[in-house]
């Protein structure tokens, strides 16, 4: 008459998982049910995170000389329960489990306790129901309140209440129980049954039941009443069945049969597991396949009063028959809890959950419910309560300092509206106004010795370039686009490539001049353009050539880097092949060495104004500049990269500008004296 346990256990997994209870306690009437559990229901709550805390035996009752042991060992098995942290505890026990655990909360004292380990929700098995012993009519039952308890489902029979009513020892003489059940609930005595009516209450019979609290008798038809009214049904239908079948050779039953049929009980199990009926209510009885009870169960959350009654009030239900998500379906908006959590859902965890921006991380050796909080770390948050691991943000968000939430990322560049963008611009442009003054300046003084000397044409064309070079550095300012994108880069290059060739053809005219000067030299044809326009178109058009590869194969574009900044996206230019980059920078590293190394070498020409030494100073600085460049560049982020590329530009390119110009400008504007052809060839 039982349900399958299974469906039971199940909905009890569901009803821990509902309430969030997964650090929780089990106590059982025997030893073989607490083994039984372990090895057949504890890897299914060990599945779904529920740790138990203890699995221990309530002590079997015993009395005489034993009991003073009995009460040592329960007043040990008590202490475990309460002090333990678990709030819920599943009573998995028959009737009499009932009657111990009362003794135990009632004889035991619990003041050296804290409170909040005092109350513990008690969850209690079908086959636990609650019933009293004589000596147990003045203990309190204040520990269920707020217990949680299963049931077979039960309906109410038409009549039973009446039935009830009726039941007096007057109305039952034949029934020889119903007299010490009536001593017994009314604590009173038939006057027949002593000899002095003054020695104690005296029993009339007419007593009512219903006066009765439900401590000491419960009324309604509850589950195990329910469950032997069916079970007399259920006998008595399987007892016709059998009666009606023909047996050998088409004959009913005799007395004989009867007489060896009662000898052979077992032989009525086939048919009670066939039979199949509705009760007085309507309800279908029925056995299943592996002849348990096809029913449903009851959930119901009890309520006490200071009369020692109590109320269970239905909260949920089992079905076996729903889906496994649907097993379990439960009303907790009006569930009544222990008075200690003032109405508020207990907590039966190990320990706190662990708040918003930490996660959990494994205790060793403690069970897994037991864990320790850790801050997420850089990057990542955790937005619910006890989360196993942080996780990251979206690519467009970054963590706030909480680590809770994620914060929508700013996105930047370098700006003309921000100081550091309007700095250098300014640099840029009064360096292009400076240069386009030189330019100015040797166009107007053209036809003087220091501006004729050394190939004229060549020194309009580096300062043409460095003009341009000043004015690129502009492309790296603002939000990038297709066309910034493909024209920062290339032009950078290829400008300076035609500024340091054209420089590099000033320094071996120099040398070559020189060398011309001696008597029957062959170098005389190659001083002038012969010689400085393939030097200056054989090094543009090499830079020029690996530009136009790099934006054949894989030219730059723009991108948004959303993981160099934590907290920001930075609008840049993706050089698109960082390989073509650095062949850029070497091919411009490289004529700075040729430069150099020619300049360095000529030095020492006998002349008085000899351009090679400013020149070798100019490479200097021009070295040191992109030298410092690269790992300048690679240690910086977000829009401080495209100002240090900036900078380098700039002071590259100025560098070349005050080192070889200015002392030419000295001369012309303030030295006019020495910008004679006399005095350059004075030496």
């Amino acid at each position: 008459m039982f349900p399958d346990e299974t469906h039971q256990f199940k909905a009890l997994l569901r009803l821990l998982l509902h309430f969030g209870w997964t650090w929780v306690g089990l106590v059982s009437l025997f030893e073989e049910d607490r083994d039984r559990f372990i090895q057949k229901r504890l890897p299914m709550f060990s599945e779904r995170g529920i740790c138990f805390d203890f699995l221990i035996c309530l002590p079997q009752m015993v009395y005489g000389n034993a009991a003073a042991e009995w009460m040592e060992n329960a007043e040990k098995i008590f202490k475990v329960i309460m002090e333990s942290t678990v709030t819920a505890v599943i009573v998995s026990a028959e009737i009499t489990g009932m009657v111990i655990l009362r003794l135990m909360v009632n004889f035991f004292s619990y003041d050296n306790i804290p409170k909040e380990r005092q109350a513990k929700v008690w969850i209690m098995t079908t086959q636990m129901e609650f019933t009293s012993i004589l000596m147990q009519r003045q203990f309190h039952i204040d520990f269920l309140q707020g217990a949680l308890s299963f049931a077979i489902h039960s309906t109410q029979l038409t009549g039973f209440q009446q039935f009830m009513q009726k039941r007096n020892p007057n109305v039952d003489k034949e029934d020889g129980f119903i007299r010490d059940f009536w001593k017994d609930a009314f604590e009173c005595s038939f006057s027949s049954d002593i000899a002095d009516e003054k020695a104690e209450r005296i029993c009339t019979g007419e007593e009512k039941l219903e006066t009765l609290p439900n401590s000491v008798f419960d009324t309604t038809m509850n589950g195990h009443s329910y469950s032997l009214y069916n079970a007399v049904y259920v006998v008595a239908h399987a007892l016709k069945a059998m009666c009606s079948s023909k047996l050998k050779g088409e004959r009913k039953m005799n007395e004989r049969r009867w007489k060896l049929f009662l000898r052979s009980p077992w032989q009525l199990h086939h048919f009670l597991q066939q039979v199949s009926f509705n009760n007085s209510a309507g309800i279908q009885v029925s056995f299943g396949p592996n002849g348990e009870l096809e029913t449903g169960l009851d959930v119901f959350n009890w309520v006490t009063f200071a009369n020692k009654s109590f109320l269970k009030v239905q909260i949920g239900k089992i079905d076996p028959m729903a889906s496994p998500d649907k097993l379990l379906t439960i009303s907790d908006k009006e569930t009544v809890w222990p008075l200690i959590f003032n109405q508020t859902l207990p907590l039966s965890i190990c320990n706190k959950k662990c708040p918003l921006g930490r996660s959990k991380i494994k205790m060793e050796g403690k069970l897994s419910c037991c864990y320790d909080c850790k801050i997420c770390p850089e990057g990542k948050i955790a937005d619910q309560l006890d989360l196993d691991d942080c996780f990251p943000c979206p690519e467009d968000q970054y963590p706030n300092q909480d680590k809770d939430s994620c914060l929508p990322k700013r996105i930047i560049y370098l700006t003309y509206q921000e100081p550091l963008g309007i700095s250098l611009a300014a640099i840029a442009v009064s360096f292009s106004v400076i240069s386009a003054a030189v330019l100015g300046i040797f166009i107007k003084y053209q036809d003087t010795p220091i501006v004729k000397a050394n190939n004229r044409n060549l020194t309009y064309s580096v300062l043409v370039a460095l003009l341009l070079s000043f004015l690129c550095s502009l492309l790296f300012i603002g939000q990038p686009d297709q066309v910034k994108c493909l024209l920062r880069q290339t032009a950078f290059g290829i400008l300076f490539s035609v500024a340091l060739s054209c420089i590099l053809g000033k320094t071996i005219i120099v040398v070559l001049a020189f060398m011309a000067t001696k008597p029957g030299s062959k170098m005389r044809k190659w001083v002038g353009k012969r010689l400085a326009i393939p030097i200056v178109l054989s090094c543009s058009l090499t830079q020029f050539c690996i530009c136009v590869v790099w934006l054949i194969i894989s030219a730059p574009f723009p991108d948004s880097d959303m993981h160099s900044l934590a907290d920001e996206i930075v609008l840049q230019c993706n050089e698109g092949s960082t390989t073509m980059f650095y062949a850029v920078l070497g091919f411009l590293g490289f004529l700075t060495a040729v430069n150099f190394t020619v300049a360095f070498l000529a030095r020492n020409l006998p002349d008085s104004f000899n351009e090679a030494k400013f020149i070798t100073f100019s490479m200097l600085v021009f070295c040191s500049v992109w030298v410092s460049f690269v790992p300048t560049y690679l240690s910086t982020k977000g829009k401080y990269m495209v100002a240090v590329e900036i900078f380098s530009i700039l002071a590259s390119a100025a560098g070349l500008l005050l080192c070889i110009f200015s002392p030419k400008c000295y001369i012309i504007l303030l030295r006019p004296n020495l910008n004679k052809k006399e005095q350059l060839m004075k030496k």
